[in-house]
């Protein structure tokens, strides 16, 4: 592993015995090795920390096992082992969409003189890793601080940061600190570059989605703070109608 590899990859996981090993293998099985990959686990009593340290590349992992205060002071505790240029968050059940996605994301960074975020598109999967539909927020082709005033347009997981750019979850957050923290890293970017690739499969039902309506209510103040309160309000009627048409997809997608 070299001492400051391009990328760090912080997975968090907790009791995540069933979903954990196609992360882990979505991670081991990349054909670009140029990474570490951060466990933060947090005093798991399944047979997750066994999966874990039994996956492929254990040279290029690290694992850290102990209590935390929730998902977003894990992820921070990642950030705080994290040696790479890059930051990507891959948690458990989340996973890489191909092989070769840390391949082409790579390429983006070289061939754009280290841009401050490389960005992509995102398929959604169940339990058992299967494809249930596209994110219902499509990552747009030029990227600026401006449209997260319309959403988290771009999933977190397929937002790739320049690390001396990202800040720490503010923890006054518990389930949308991720949407504070991408405003926060386009405040200071200077670039950012879309791959047109989708990058990331992630796992439909992840902890702000099972707290959808406190997820929604923090996510309004955030939105509020950066972007103006009426403004804020007044997109949100269109929200309600966005939400109630993909979560009809989703449903169908079941049958």
């Amino acid at each position: 592993m070299s001492p400051e590899p391009l990328f760090s990859i912080i997975t968090i996981c907790y009791n995540a015995a069933g979903t954990i090993g196609r992360t882990m293998d979505s991670v081991a099985c990349q054909t670009f090795t140029d990474y570490e990959h951060i466990i933060v686990d947090g005093s798991s009593t399944d047979d997750t920390i066994r999966i874990v340290t039994s996956a492929g590349r254990p040279e290029l992992r690290r694992v850290q096992s102990e209590p935390d205060d929730g998902l977003y002071d894990a992820m921070n505790k990642g950030i705080g082992l994290a040696r790479g240029k890059y930051l990507i968050f891959l948690n458990a059940g989340d996973k890489f969409h191909r092989p070769d996605t840390l391949e082409i994301i790579a390429r983006a960074i070289v061939g754009n003189d280290m841009p401050g975020i490389v960005y992509g598109q995102t398929d959604l999967v169940d339990d058992e890793g299967r494809f249930l539909a596209k994110r219902h927020l499509t990552a747009p082709d030029n990227l600026c601080l401006k449209d997260f005033a319309h959403g988290m347009l771009v999933c977190h997981q397929a937002f790739v940061a320049l690390r001396r750019i990202a800040p720490y979850y503010n923890l006054k957050y518990r389930f949308s600190a991720d949407y504070d923290w991408c405003i926060q890293c386009l405040m200071h970017s200077r670039k950012n570059v879309y791959t047109s690739e989708v990058l990331v499969d992630y796992l439909a039902e992840g902890v702000t989605t099972a707290n959808r309506r406190k997820s929604l209510v923090e996510r309004f103040r955030i939105m509020s703070l950066y972007y103006g309160f009426w403004p804020t309000a007044f997109r949100h009627l269109g929200f309600i109608l966005r939400f109630m048409s993909h979560r009809k997809k989703l449903k169908n997608a079941h049958i």
